[in-house]
């Protein structure tokens, strides 16, 4: 019998970590399974996923630029992901549908709050970035007790778009980019942006990084290294990057594909000793 087959949808893809995580996970359970990449240009999305699942996949995980494509191709969106308005898993359903989730909002709270041991009522955070990444975590921040949710963006309107969806103003509300020189200051920093990812400076002033602050940048590795030098530079207390909410979303995946949770402890502590 062939090995249960699952991947993981991005553009570009090479680079992931997913299927060294979920064959991790696996041999903890003892389980067989076969978790490729696969590169699919925007346009090809959809009809990649179909074949995918029409094949006999069992599931699959989804990264840039693909995550909003995923949830409108889903026939069933879990409540995170309409919240979210995108999806970063998809299941098939037994009618042969298919079924779209969120976990990121989830592993990034896990891996502050677990992982990081930081209690996160009261915090005021600011969060730099307004698109899909920002949006995946936005929610879960306010759920978690964030006290209050700043976010700036260099477009204003999509920064005003997230927090109307959010729908807080007492907690969640927007500022300018400009105005980050004399914006305050936060015991919480988020960098949602794609400015790692594209290989682009943020030339982020020093002054909005409180003097307990920790730092978190969702991206993991290289694209994440100019924001942590930053934060570092800036003494924040903590400058983290995102491979632990990487290992925590993947974790939730593998739960709902297989019914069991992995320990994600020892994955993400081989992948910090391999990539540093």
């Amino acid at each position: 019998m062939s090995a249960a087959q699952f991947a993981v949808f991005g553009h570009p893809i090479a680079h992931s970590l997913s299927p060294q995580i979920h064959q991790a996970f696996a041999r903890q359970f003892g389980i067989a399974l076969e978790y490729r990449t696969i590169d699919a240009a925007p346009a090809e999305f959809a009809a990649s996923v179909r074949r995918f699942f029409a094949a006999g996949g069992r599931g699959a995980n989804v990264t840039l630029p693909h995550k909003a494509a995923a949830f409108e191709l889903a026939d069933e969106r879990s409540e995170a992901a309409v919240r979210v308005g995108t999806a970063n898993v998809l299941t098939p359903l037994p009618d042969g549908r298919l079924a779209a989730h969120n976990t990121d909002g989830a592993g990034l709270v896990r891996d502050l709050t677990e992982r990081h041991r930081m209690d996160l009522r009261g915090h005021d955070a600011l969060l730099l970035g307004a698109g899909g990444a920002a949006r995946g975590v936005a929610w879960s921040l306010l759920d978690a007790g964030v006290r209050t949710l700043t976010i700036v963006n260099r477009t204003p309107e999509t920064a005003d778009a997230l927090a109307d969806a959010i729908g807080e103003p007492a907690r969640a509300h927007t500022r300018y980019w400009e105005d980050l020189d004399d914006i305050g200051s936060f015991d919480l920093i988020i960098n949602a942006t794609s400015a790692g990812v594209l290989g682009k400076p943020l030339d982020l002033p020093f002054g909005f990084v409180g003097n307990r602050a920790t730092c978190y940048d969702l991206s993991y590795g290289k694209a994440a290294a100019g924001f942590v030098a930053w934060a570092r530079a800036a003494n924040a207390l903590y400058a983290f990057d995102g491979l632990g909410m990487l290992v925590e979303t993947a974790a939730d995946a593998f739960e709902l594909w297989h019914g069991k949770r992995p320990d994600t402890d020892p994955v993400h502590d081989a992948l910090r000793r391999q990539y540093g």
